[in-house]
């Protein structure tokens, strides 16, 4: 890819961010905003490339354009008891069909103090839920020697989502692996140093941790297409 995108992130992201967290008005923005478009100009390119190092592992993504993953910074408040206008990071879903699409993917989180990366499907609607829990139930030794891995473990820790306390409708209680599938969301996370995203092998260590959850992702998209 041409080097017309920026290879790293400009630091001053996370600037701007803290500054944001501690003056979340329009007003502020506003006075701010041409800094906010250059920045976020930064984020676009850097992105753009990330989606260019993940088509090469996950070919499922290699249509998908920056402004297909990266979320807007305006908060929707109108459910809110939550005014404050503007989100406090910046992050992108890098999934085929783009971010909407409820389909498992590649996230970034940019947010001062608290950056990570992030796998899989968070909270998808229950006729997908229950295809990916008849996934992992039908192929629950596949499915092991992917999340029990050592270096998945290592990587991610734990599976995480929001767990039932009783077996889902339509599964056998005293299955031996039912604890497997009583989760409503399948995601992992890895927390990530925000002085690593600024410096020039930040792609690089992306991918390494993009790469571990790689056979996680193309898990879950099998099961939703079956």
């Amino acid at each position: 890819m041409e080097s017309k995108f920026h290879n790293m992130l400009d630091k001053n992201i996370f600037v701007f961010l803290k500054n944001l967290k501690n003056n979340n008005s329009k007003e502020w923005f506003d006075e701010n905003r041409n800094t906010y478009k250059e920045l976020r100009k930064n984020f676009m390119d850097f992105v753009s490339l990330l989606i260019f190092e993940l088509s090469i592992i996950d070919p499922s993504v290699q249509h998908i354009e920056a402004k297909d993953s990266v979320f807007r910074i305006n908060r929707d408040i109108r459910f809110s008891n939550d005014k404050s206008p503007y989100k406090i990071n910046m992050g992108a879903f890098i999934t085929p069909g783009g971010k909407k699409a409820g389909l498992p993917g590649y996230y970034l989180h940019l947010e001062p103090g608290s950056c990570f990366v992030a796998g899989g499907v968070y909270m998808p609607p229950p006729n997908e839920l229950k295809l990916i829990r008849s996934a992992i139930f039908e192929n629950p030794v596949e499915y092991k020697k992917i999340t029990e891995a050592k270096s998945f473990k290592n990587l991610f820790g734990e599976v995480d989502g929001v767990k039932l306390k009783t077996a889902p409708k339509g599964f056998p209680k005293e299955d031996s692996n039912i604890e497997l599938i009583k989760l409503k969301s399948y995601t992992v996370s890895h927390a990530i140093d925000e002085k690593i995203l600024s410096q020039k092998n930040a792609l690089a260590e992306l991918m390494k941790i993009y790469s571990g959850m790689k056979d996680f992702n193309m898990f879950l998209k099998k099961g939703l297409e079956e």
